[in-house]
């Protein structure tokens, strides 16, 4: 039950592995990257808790010593302080050129352990071993590393594509539930900007993921893996096509800089109750049914997911405030926000010309 995606980008060209018991063969599976048997393991604590001795065990199969450095578990990781400790850690290792950096983590450390490869020694290269579905599904695959800024999120940071992704879908067990629904919304929204067929199957398949069932949650993450890669290898920097894949994200990153990046909303939270706006907004300027909105809203209603405003804890800003956070996003371009709107389910597309009055009466309603 092991899926392989690849992710066809010339000389930067990589394989995704997906499937139960990877990280069991990470030695085998790496050693091919390597010069010489060892690596540098950048982690979080809690991670480190649960998985790092099966990676030490599933390395030291194919001779391959590990040091490992886990930081602090949480957004607030992805940040100067902790990209600082990394890299002059990864120094005090003496990583050579030739060596491999491996991200052992969700998003965070994918993000921030991928950008310190980047700048190490102008660029060392880097192995993926994503521990959450969000990870797996999203941040992980593409190239996009960096860290977040007082000034908002992953607005520092470079493409650096990894060497290999080892995607292994028996950690997946080990999340919270909410940790676990909060990566759904990022493969719900692969179904909503480019696959019915996928929307529907999750319709349908979704519950059973949840629960556990492994040729389900195999192949959720393939599915969304593959329709990621096609993108990235239409458009590895984001000039065009590769803006898709941030449906949702508009009013998810200004709401995650409204609720200060905490524990009070997650990112694929932030998403999914980003996609539902994004429906909303488009069936309300005219370009698809009230149907995609509503089906939308029920399927993430059926997965007990976060769906509204309403559903984030504690206050919000008002419509004007989030339009200012809003305002600072990095999809901004001459001062126009773009959002990616939907004809229908499955028919996302990038739109420059929203009016802003739309937007404020869409975030008024959601307030109120």
């Amino acid at each position: 039950m092991r899926d392989t995606v690849h992710v066809d980008l010339g000389a930067r060209a990589y394989d995704v592995e997906i499937g139960p018991g990877l990280i069991d063969q990470a030695g085998d599976l790496i050693a091919p990257h390597l010069a010489r048997p060892r690596v540098t393991v950048l982690t979080d604590e809690t991670v480190a808790g649960l998985h790092l001795d099966r990676l030490r065990v599933g390395l030291a199969a194919a001779g391959i010593k590990m040091e490992a450095l886990a930081l602090p578990p949480g957004e607030g990781t992805k940040s100067w302080p902790y990209l600082t400790q990394s890299v002059e850690w990864l120094l005090e290792q003496k990583v050579e050129r030739r060596d491999v950096v491996v991200a052992f983590g969700g998003g965070v450390i994918g993000d921030l352990a991928g950008f310190a490869a980047a700048i190490l020694r102008r660029g060392v290269r880097f192995v993926q071993i994503p521990t959450s579905l969000l990870a797996q599904v999203d941040s992980s695959v593409g190239g996009k590393t960096g860290i977040n800024t007082a000034q908002g999120k992953n607005l520092v940071g470079a493409f650096h594509q990894p060497s290999l992704v080892l995607a292994d879908t028996d950690v997946l067990d080990t999340l919270t539930p909410r940790d676990f629904l909060a990566g759904y919304g990022e493969v719900v929204k692969y179904g909503l900007l480019g696959d019915a067929e996928f929307f529907s199957w999750l319709e349908g398949q979704g519950p059973a993921l949840a629960a556990g069932d492994m040729a389900a949650r195999v192949r959720a993450v393939t599915r969304s893996v593959e329709m990621k890669a096609r993108i990235v290898e239409r458009d590895e920097t984001e000039q065009g096509d590769r803006a898709l894949l941030n449906l949702g994200h508009t009013f998810c990153h200004a709401l995650e800089a409204a609720t200060g990046y905490s524990d009070r909303l997650l990112h694929g939270e932030g998403v999914a109750i980003g996609c539902a706006l994004a429906f909303e907004l488009s069936a309300r300027l005219g370009l698809c049914s009230q149907e995609a909105p509503s089906r939308v809203r029920a399927h993430l209603r059926d997965m007990k997911m976060k769906t509204d405003l309403s559903d984030i804890p504690g206050d919000l800003p008002d419509a004007e405030g989030l339009m200012a956070l809003m305002a600072q996003d990095k999809k901004v371009v001459d001062g126009q926000l773009r959002f990616i709107l939907a004809r229908d389910i499955g028919d996302a597309f990038v739109a420059t010309d929203v009016p802003s009055d739309a937007v404020l009466t869409l975030l008024r309603d959601a307030l109120g």
